[in-house]
């Protein structure tokens, strides 16, 4: 792989900003699902099957709060794709805050409490910080909302 991309588990990945260029590398990975958390519109090689792209465009910054909607949407695509075997990426511009809370909150949904997916994510990708409070925040808020209504 040419650009920045981690390998959190064996279904899922967290990268910076993907240009099409990387669209059959990303697919080699059998990456079925591109979660694309940047308020910008990923490439067009990146939309093309056979690779599915889920666009949440929102902003990093803690007067912004991320949606636990668009986390939601995220989750809900991305759990029965890994039932499938498939894989999934999820990428904002730099892959250290929205992309690593929608990557937590994917692990949230396969089980994981958030404390162990945080810890999980950072180990496995440098950049990534899930521990900034207002990702964290909503990484926890996601959790509490997805316990009570999984699914």
């Amino acid at each position: 792989m040419s650009y920045d991309i981690s390998q959190i588990t064996d279904y899922l990945y967290i990268s910076a900003w993907p240009s099409g260029k990387y669209a059959e590398e990303i697919h080699s990975l059998n990456i079925q699902l591109i979660l694309s958390m940047h308020w910008r519109q990923p490439d067009w090689d990146l939309r093309q099957p056979p690779l599915q792209l889920l666009w949440l465009p929102t902003i990093d910054s803690p007067l912004i709060p991320m949606p636990l909607f668009a986390l939601r949407r995220g989750v809900q695509a991305a759990l029965p794709v890994i039932q499938r075997g498939g894989n999934v990426l999820s990428h904002c511009s730099y892959g250290r805050h929205r992309s690593v809370a929608m990557a937590c909150c994917v692990l949230i949904g396969r089980g994981m409490g958030a404390e162990e997916a945080m810890q999980l994510v950072k180990a496995r990708r440098a950049a990534a910080d899930p521990y900034v409070p207002y990702i964290r925040s909503r990484i926890l808020k996601f959790e509490a909302d997805w316990k009570v209504n999984p699914g």
